[in-house]
């Protein structure tokens, strides 16, 4: 893990899922994710955006033209474990199709400009992936 998501997810468990710098004012939680060859645990901060009692989470890596790992890894290893102000809980990760990936983009754009730019700057399809809480 970098020193910079190890200071954002200390900050995050110190103050009860708040964080401020880049990401203040903003639904950040941290999921826990299996590594897809090395089946090591992988543990990254994330914006979200809550619908209904699901989690939405968006694999843009800033724009980048490839996923980020923790998509490749819950491809493979879709139950996660997800904390989110101080409470933890085992979550079904789930890849969006269309229409509802884009609905679901769209909606989180609107919240968090930036993904729209993210959006812009790559040619690839951003997959949009549902966290939903294991009973």
């Amino acid at each position: 893990m970098n020193d910079w998501n190890k200071r954002v997810i200390e900050e995050f468990r110190a103050n009860h899922g708040k964080v401020g710098g880049h990401f203040i004012n903003m639904d950040l939680l941290l999921l826990h994710t299996t590594g897809a060859k090395s089946g090591a645990p992988h543990l990254i901060p994330l914006v979200y955006m809550p619908d209904g009692d699901r989690y939405v989470i968006i694999a843009s890596k800033g724009g980048a033209p490839t996923h980020p790992d923790w998509f490749y890894n819950l491809s493979i290893h879709p139950d996660v474990r997800v904390e989110v102000g101080s409470e933890q809980f085992q979550a079904r990760a789930e890849v969006t199709v269309e229409p509802e990936r884009k609905e679901l983009y769209d909606r989180m754009a609107a919240r968090y400009p930036f993904f729209a730019e993210y959006e812009r700057s790559t040619e690839r399809i951003i997959p949009v992936v549902v966290l939903t809480r294991e009973t």
